[in-house]
C-alpha cells in the first residue's frame, strides 16, 4: 500500500512540472501580444497568491520568489514617477544652505537661523555630521568662530541619547566614531580660538555621548589645561587687534624692540596730496622706533663703512600679517673689534659672564664649547604701507635729525620682492642663474659692483 501511495505521488508531482512547463511557455508567445495595461493587470494578479489544480484535485502552489531579487532588476519606464527625479533633483548640498540663507549679509543672526532651518527640517536629523563640519568651516565667514553659544547651538544638532553606550562593550570600544569624531574636532576648534567651554556645554556632550565619551574626555582636558596655560605667555596678544595700521604699527614695533625705553615715532601719517600738475597722490604712513642704546651704537660706528635697509620681513599676529624694515650694518672685523669692560650689574636676570669656583674632575672640560654667530647691529627699524625706496628714504631723513652720523655714513637699499609677489619668478631667477655660464656670471658680478659704488655716490650727494 505504501508503494502504490508513492507512485500516485510521484505522478502528481510530474503532472505539476507539465502544467507549470506549459503555462510558461503560453506565457512567453502571448506576451509580444499583449499591451501595457493587460501586462500591467496580470503583474497585478501574479501579485496576488492563487491555487492551481491538477486533474486528481491537487492543489498546487506558486512559487514565490525573494523580494531581493527583484530589486536589481531594472523597473519598467512606465511605473518610473517623475516626482522622484524632482525630489532627488532638489537636494542641496549644506554649504550651498549656508550660502542661499545669507545671501545679502552674513551675521550672527543668519548663522543660527540656518542652523535651525537644518533642526526643523527633519526629526531624525540625518546628516548633521555633514552639516557640523560645513558649519564649522563657514563660521569666519559669519564672524561667529570666538562665539560660544553658537558653539553650544551646534552641539544641540546632535540627536540626544543616541549615541550614548549603553555597556561596558560599548564603552570600551569606539561606540559611533563618526559622530564622536565630530565632536571631538569641534573641541579642537574651540581650543584653537582660546574658547574656554562652559557648563552648557557639557551637558549637550553627556546628554549626546554619556559620561565616557571621548569629547566628554576632550572636554575634561581643555577645563584642566585651559587654566594652567592662561597666563603663561609673558607677551600676551590681544584678541582685538586695532584696526587703524598706524596704532598697529605702534604695537607690532613695541612688541619687536622688547625695549621699555624705545621711542615710537611717527614720521609720516597716511594722506592724499595733490602735485603742481594736479595729480592725486597717496602718501603712506612711516612708522619708527629707535633706543637709547641703538642711538648709541649708531654714534660709534664707522662713517667708512655703509649701512643697509633690508626688509620686508613677516610678523604674524594672530590672523594678520605686517611687515617691517631694519636699519642695520654689517659685522664688525675682528681687528676693528674693541672689547669693552664687564660691567657686571648690566643684566642681573641674565649674567654676562660665569665665575664659578666649582670642583672639577679630570675629565671635565674648563672651558665651555659655545658657538657664538657673529651678525651686525640693528640701529632702527620700520614700518610702512609702501616699501619703496623713496619711502624709506623719507625714514632715512628723519632719522638723521636726532643721529647727524647718517649724513656722513653711506646708505644702501637690499629691499627685496613685496609679500604679495609670486614665488615663481624667484624660482625662475635662480634657475637661470644656475644655468648661466661662468663668463656671464662674472660680468653680472662686475656690473654689479659697478651699480653698489653708484648707489653710494647717489646716497653721499642726496645727504650733502
Amino acid at each position: 500500500m505504501k508503494c502504490a501511495r508513492c507512485l500516485l505521488q510521484l505522478q502528481g508531482l510530474r503532472l505539476q512540472g507539465l502544467q507549470l512547463q506549459g503555462l510558461q511557455l503560453q506565457g512567453l508567445q502571448g506576451q509580444s501580444a499583449r499591451s501595457a495595461a493587460q501586462h500591467g493587470a496580470l503583474l497585478q494578479s501574479s501579485s496576488q497568491p492563487h491555487m492551481l489544480r491538477n486533474t486528481q484535485h491537487q492543489v498546487i502552489r506558486r512559487f514565490h520568489r525573494s523580494p531581493i531579487n527583484d530589486k536589481n532588476q531594472p523597473i519598467p519606464a512606465e511605473f518610473i514617477d517623475e516626482d522622484d527625479n524632482k525630489k532627488d533633483k532638489s537636494l542641496v548640498i549644506h554649504d550651498d544652505l549656508f550660502e542661499q540663507v545669507a545671501r545679502e549679509t552674513k551675521t550672527k543672526a543668519t548663522f543660527n537661523k540656518v542652523v535651525e532651518v537644518f533642526i526643523k527640517q527633519d526629526v531624525r536629523r540625518r546628516g548633521h555630521v555633514e552639516f557640523i563640519y560645513a558649519a564649522l568651516q563657514k563660521m569666519p565667514e559669519f564672524g561667529v568662530e570666538r562665539d560660544l553659544a553658537v558653539y553650544n547651538k551646534l552641539l544641540d544638532v546632535f540627536p540626544k541619547e543616541v549615541f550614548v553606550p549603553r555597556n561596558y562593550i560599548q564603552t570600551m570600544f569606539n561606540h559611533y566614531p563618526r559622530q564622536q569624531e565630530c565632536g571631538v574636532y569641534l573641541l579642537e576648534q574651540m581650543e584653537g580660538y582660546g574658547i574656554m567651554p562652559n557648563v552648557d556645554t557639557k551637558v549637550l556632550l553627556i546628554q549626546v555621548f554619556g559620561v565616557k565619551g571621548h569629547a566628554v574626555r576632550k572636554y575634561q582636558r581643555i577645563m584642566y589645561w585651559f587654566p594652567k596655560f592662561k597666563h603663561t605667555n609673558p607677551y600676551p596678544i590681544p584678541k582685538n587687534l586695532p584696526e587703524d595700521p598706524v596704532d598697529l604699527a605702534r604695537f607690532s614695533l613695541a612688541r619687536i624692540a622688547d625695549d621699555r625705553d624705545a621711542k615710537v615715532t611717527v614720521y609720516q601719517l597716511a594722506c592724499t596730496d595733490i602735485t603742481e600738475s594736479g595729480e592725486e597722490i597717496t602718501l603712506p604712513h612711516v612708522v619708527g622706533i629707535q633706543s637709547p642704546s641703538q642711538m648709541e651704537l649708531l654714534a660709534q660706528h664707522n662713517p667708512s663703512r655703509p649701512v643697509f635697509v633690508e626688509g620686508p620681513f613677516p610678523l604674524w599676529l594672530r590672523d594678520k600679517c605686517v611687515y617691517y624694515y631694519v636699519l642695520r650694518a654689517d659685522p664688525v672685523p675682528p681687528e676693528e673689534k674693541v672689547e669693552e669692560p664687564y660691567d657686571p650689574e648690566r643684566s642681573l636676570a641674565y649674567p654676562l659672564q660665569l665665575d664659578l669656583d666649582l670642583d672639577r674632575d679630570l675629565g671635565d672640560e674648563e672651558s665651555f664649547d659655545v658657538e657664538d654667530l657673529d651678525e651686525g647691529a640693528v640701529f632702527a627699524m620700520c614700518m610702512t604701507s609702501q616699501g619703496d625706496q623713496a619711502v624709506l628714504n623719507q625714514w632715512v631723513s628723519g632719522l638723521q635729525q636726532n643721529n647727524p652720523i647718517l649724513g656722513r655714513v653711506p646708505t644702501l637699499f637690499r629691499l627685496e620682492q613685496g609679500p604679495r609677489e609670486l614665488q615663481g619668478a624667484h624660482k625662475t631667477k635662480s634657475d637661470h642663474q644656475h644655468r648661466q655660464d661662468p663668463q656671464t656670471q662674472r660680468e653680472e658680478e662686475e656690473e654689479e659692483e659697478a651699480s653698489v659704488e653708484e648707489e653710494l655716490r647717489r646716497s653721499q650727494g642726496m645727504k650733502q
